[in-house]
């Protein structure tokens, strides 16, 4: 349950364009870096039914190799040494390393969407020299799994463009959600073209993690600079495999509730056995993560000990908060990745482990020692 590696298979009808397309030996040539026209048609339609965005296939769309690659060729994209980028602390770790590695300096900010958010934006425009060029967010976030409404959008578009600082999003998670309210996008917002580019991913959507296709969409200017990087360093996915990624946006998607449902369920569950276990874990409103507390009696271990003795003693992988920036430290981050069955298991396993640090507490106690 550390890593957030879907295990749920990619629906039938996109595997089926996959293999129809293979057979055709003109697919098995180099394909598009940018992505294939019809592929980059289909995302645009994604976005102009699910948020109202309309989109310029041609300027203002681009395939990446997953959305971990798109954010790292961002970087590399709009980055000088020195450059100042705000990021959220905890974070998905590319958000960070992939503006480190092309010579980037970084300033936390909180991981939540609240007022302390924006005081922190202010504190580094004032304070940053030079002034940052760009904000991350990732909402639903990994590993918190906060979500943001659309007001929060609108303030840091403003904020953004006041201070012409771009905002990169991360929407990896926009179809795990679990209420009524679908998480929107920075670019339903009014002047969010100017300043911002949004990553997205079929990896989780269409279960697709291994087929490595994500997109970045919006602002005309750093969609080309991305284009232009990644013109150097691929030829793009397998053809079949933006065929089958168009079938994927272009087909029902009776397949994403399906999979939204799966993970609704594993996530009561999780919720359920854990805490009949002894561990309270607060319901993740969306994503396919729960960022957990470390319980009070394993606390002073800290999140990395703390996740070994539960692989020694529980036989349970989760990942350490600490993995996530220094702010991530005190909680751990478990996966929906396993069925309810394997959930419920793990949870004994932890029970166990509890009341037997308990047992021992207690002997020791008795003894003096």
């Amino acid at each position: 349950m550390g890593m957030g590696n879907p295990d749920l298979p990619t629906p039938q009808h996109i595997v089926d364009k996959l293999v129809e397309t293979v057979q055709n030996p003109r697919t098995h040539r180099y394909s598009s870096s940018k992505g294939i026209p019809g592929l980059r048609k289909a995302q645009a339609g994604y976005y102009e039914r699910r948020f109202g965005v309309k989109l310029n296939p041609d300027t203002q769309v681009v395939a990446t190799l997953g959305s971990k690659e798109g954010f790292a060729n961002m970087a590399q994209a709009i980055t000088a040494p020195g450059d100042v980028v705000l990021v959220p602390n905890p974070s998905y770790p590319i958000h960070a390393f992939g503006f480190l590695m092309a010579g980037g300096s970084l300033r936390s900010i909180p991981a939540t969407p609240g007022p302390e958010l924006f005081e922190a934006l202010e504190r580094a425009v004032v304070h940053s020299i030079p002034k940052p060029i760009a904000i991350i967010l990732c909402f639903p976030a990994n590993p918190t799994a906060s979500v943001a409404e659309l007001d929060f959008y609108r303030d840091v578009v403003a904020f953004a463009r006041k201070h012409e600082i771009y905002v990169l999003s991360d929407l990896a998670y926009s179809e795990i959600y679990f209420g009524d309210v679908p998480p929107p996008s920075i670019l339903q917002v009014n002047g969010a073209m100017d300043i911002a580019v949004e990553f997205t991913s079929l990896s989780k959507t269409f279960s697709m993690p291994g087929w490595r296709m994500g997109f970045a969409v919006g602002n005309e200017r750093l969609i080309a600079a991305l284009a232009r990087v990644k013109s150097y360093l691929d030829y793009g996915a397998f053809t079949p495999i933006q065929v089958a990624a168009a079938a994927a946006l272009n087909g029902p998607d009776d397949c994403i509730r399906g999979t939204r449902e799966i993970y609704k369920k594993r996530r009561d569950v999780l919720i359920d056995s854990f805490g009949r276990a002894g561990w309270d874990i607060p319901a993740p409103e969306a994503s396919m993560f729960a960022w957990a507390p470390i319980p009070d009696q394993f606390k002073h271990l800290g999140s990395l000990e703390f996740s070994k003795l539960l692989i020694e003693k529980a036989d349970v992988a989760v990942a350490p908060g600490i993995g996530f920036g220094e702010h991530g430290e005190g909680f751990v981050r478990i996966g929906l990745v396993e069925n309810e069955q394997r959930i419920r298991q793990a949870a004994r396993g932890i029970r166990k482990f509890f009341e037997d640090t308990d047992s021992n507490s207690k002997e020791l106690s008795k003894t003096g020692a």
